[in-house]
């Protein structure tokens, strides 16, 4: 075990133990250099009979987390391969288990249980829209941490998985029994979305009603059965989420949610409520319908016509779910998407702040996955609205893509630059044939991905290819930039931003690129983009202009420092 206040890895301070288990023990850490606490879980070699299986799982695991940022789930910083044990370092999430209030209060307040559920549900949306999805598998009050300021963190990704469409092998009982969904049972169908749905709704069960699944009778009862005072509402999305068979479920965590949002609205109370005010409503109505009944009725349907037209919600949209719901009302239309001259897109909307975080580019992702629509009747299913853009618009479907794809190059904080390029270029793919831009960037994507692949294989004479082939891209971005671009606002400022994304390509490989151009034809390339971007007289644009001569100076002064190339005079 480790020791208290001793270092790992010479900067995690170990301050006192916080957990154990049957294989690991929890401590508490300090990085004092960041003033920072995070957890640090050991599993030790000597303590665990099969370790190397183990450590599959912990490496799986840690990899899953590795790929994700959602408010509701810890992050993984380091993980540490010793001699003696197995190290994870990890967020440090302050509070208790779920569990652990069931024990000393039990049954919770329906409304905190419910608040925690749209936080899960926004949980497992998430982690169902990753490509591909993450099940999750084991939804249980012990996965969950309350934290002091109400919120919820979910732990314990020992049994996700990447779902793999026809994959039955996954369906060995893998979960807890109680909350885990029949088709966790080997020989019962594929775990897939609805699964994690069915855990939810089990666990929702024995925090709003104190009594275990996994402890005799074994069964979820409707909810008012054990408490009437809890809202019938609630108790059909529990039984809902819990039917046996996935298809009787809600279909996704996002139709789920739409359902907790709106849980008082099927309550048999509240229904009753609102008859008796629709008939008070109705009796004035119909006696005024004798003189006025045209006019009412063209009037309310008017209204409806009104709320349900597209260029209506687009005027008034102020948050995504806004323009979701324009877009689902007509997908063959791309102004939701990219704007008129009046009001903003969707696009704009995720941008203007000036960065693209992972939640906001989970939007985007979330349009492949298809927007939940109501219909008329109530009931929520799933558009698959890029489809329809496309059969329907081609050119607008790729002019969508790749809007897009530019957010995302320009925009998306995420550090890495082959990642970002290959985020971008998922979208750049389908506008290819319609803007030759496109085409140079899914290149340039391809090329910093064989990059990584090489350098990590240790292949030089791949990598010098690579390289040539990246300066080649480079050169002929700058040059589509030049002379393609408009001379407007719209179009010096995507100038401007190419131009940026050129020298911050050379400025990260700029060792590499001297190997296979001169310095001086890779000086003379930056001059260029100086000299040009000098010449905008935009007094909008000065702060852009500003930032690029500020980068091309950094670049220039790494590019001096660099001594010699290895080819010289190389074009």
């Amino acid at each position: 075990m480790l020791e208290i206040g001793s270092l790992v890895d010479g900067k995690y301070k170990i301050l006192n133990k916080v957990g154990q288990g049957g294989m690991s023990v929890v401590y508490l850490a300090m990085n004092e250099k960041a003033n920072k606490q995070w957890a640090v879980k050991e599993v030790r070699k000597d303590g665990v009979l099969d370790f190397e299986s183990v450590k599959q799982g912990l490496v799986a695991e840690t990899d899953i987390l590795k790929r994700l940022s959602h408010p509701n789930l810890p992050s993984i910083i380091d993980v540490i391969d010793t001699e003696e044990s197995f190290i994870i370092i990890m967020d440090y999430i302050q509070g208790n288990s779920l569990n652990k209030a069931l024990e000393e209060f039990g049954a919770q307040p329906q409304e905190n249980v419910i608040e925690w559920a749209k936080q899960l549900c926004d949980v497992l949306g998430y982690l169902h829209s990753r490509q591909p999805p993450i099940i999750y598998r084991d939804m249980k009050p012990a996965n969950i941490m309350l934290k002091p300021d109400g919120n919820v963190t979910l732990i314990d990704f020992g049994t996700a998985r990447e779902f793999k469409e026809k994959n039955l092998a996954d369906t060995t009982c893998l979960g807890t029994v109680g909350y885990a969904a029949p088709e966790q049972f080997g020989g019962m169908g594929q775990t897939d979305a609805r699964t994690d749905i069915y855990c939810l709704g089990a666990t929702l069960y024995h925090l709003v009603t104190g009594m275990n699944p996994c402890e005799p009778p074994y069964e979820i009862k409707p909810i008012r059965e054990i408490n009437p005072t809890l809202s019938s509402g609630l108790e059909r999305i529990i039984l809902k989420c819990t039917q046996r068979d996935p298809n009787d479920r809600y279909q996704s965590a996002a139709e789920m949610m739409y359902a907790l949002e709106h849980y008082n609205e099927i309550d048999d109370i509240y229904r009753k409520k609102q008859k008796k005010k629709l008939w008070m409503f109705l009796i004035p109505v119909i006696l005024t319908i004798v003189f006025a009944g045209t006019s009412i009725w063209g009037f309310i349907s008017a209204e409806n016509k009104k709320n349900e037209n597209y260029d209506y919600i687009l005027a008034n949209a102020k948050t995504k779910d806004d323009y979701y719901e324009a877009i689902t009302t007509d997908p063959t239309r791309t102004e939701a998407y990219l704007g008129t001259k009046d009001h903003e897109g969707l696009i704009k909307f995720l941008t203007n702040d000036g960065i693209l975080n992972a939640e906001e580019n989970g939007c985007f992702n979330q349009l492949r996955s298809g927007l939940d629509a109501v219909s008329a009747s109530g009931y929520s299913n799933s558009v698959m609205v890029l489809d329809k853009l496309r059969d329907a618009n081609p050119k607008g479907y790729a002019q969508v893509c790749y809007e897009i794809g530019e957010a995302v190059l320009f925009y998306y904080d995420i550090g890495v630059e082959k990642d970002k390029y290959a985020a971008a270029a998922t979208w750049f793919q389908y506008a290819q044939d319609d803007y030759p831009i496109a085409k140079m960037y899914c290149d340039i994507s391809s090329c910093l991905q064989n990059i990584a692949k090489y350098t990590k294989a240790g292949q030089l004479a791949k990598l010098n290819e690579e390289y040539a082939s990246l300066w080649s891209q480079i050169t002929a971005l700058n040059s589509n930039a030049v002379n393609n671009f408009s001379d407007d606002t719209e179009g010096l400022d995507l100038k401007l931003r190419v131009w940026n994304e050129i020298v911050n390509m050379i400025r990260n490989n700029a060792s590499q690129i001297c190997q296979v151009a001169s310095k001086e034809s890779v000086i003379d390339l930056i001059d260029d983009i100086s000299a040009n971007s000098s010449k905008i007289d935009n007094a909008f644009l000065q702060n852009s202009i500003t930032s690029l001569k500020e980068n091309i100076s950094i670049t220039k002064e790494k590019i001096n420092s660099i001594k010699s190339n290895s080819v010289e005079g190389a074009q």
